[in-house]
């Protein structure tokens, strides 16, 4: 079993996102875990996007990175350039790291269906990554 780190940086939306696909694909092969370097609480907005998905992150928690110190980790994923530039050291000299930065919806200001076309991009592009992830690096 894979150890899989998801970092961004408040751990409210788009690793929770990822957090959520990566769970539903690799449920059998990796165990999961996103965190930030700071904790904002988890995103009403991404947890919607996602039930429109069909993946349930209501019941995730916002947790900071130092909460997993001594996982081995297998991959450590950023999904914001704000959290690879500023992520604390994370020793782990076997991990790939991956990066890829997303759009953060939670930032978008305008109206209900602006907001919610925000999240809906972000969500698309994540779920692609994230099978995209899972087909190349664990199969």
């Amino acid at each position: 079993m894979k150890n899989i780190l998801v970092l961004c940086t408040g751990n409210s939306c788009r690793s929770q996102m990822a957090h959520g696909y990566l769970n539903a694909l690799l449920n059998e092969k990796a165990k999961i875990y996103s965190a930030g370097i700071e904790t904002h609480g988890l995103n009403p907005g991404a947890v919607a996007i996602m039930k429109e998905d069909g993946i349930d992150i209501s019941t995730h928690t916002s947790n900071n990175v130092d909460e997993y110190d001594g996982i081995p980790w297998d991959f450590i994923i950023t999904v914001c350039d704000h959290a690879r530039e500023n992520c604390p050291y994370i020793p782990s000299k076997d991990a790939k790291r991956i990066h890829h930065n997303f759009f953060d919806p939670s930032k978008v200001i305008g109206t209900d269906e602006e907001k919610h076309t925000a999240f809906l991009k972000a969500r698309n592009e994540i779920r692609d990554f994230c099978k995209i992830f899972a087909e190349k690096e664990l199969n």
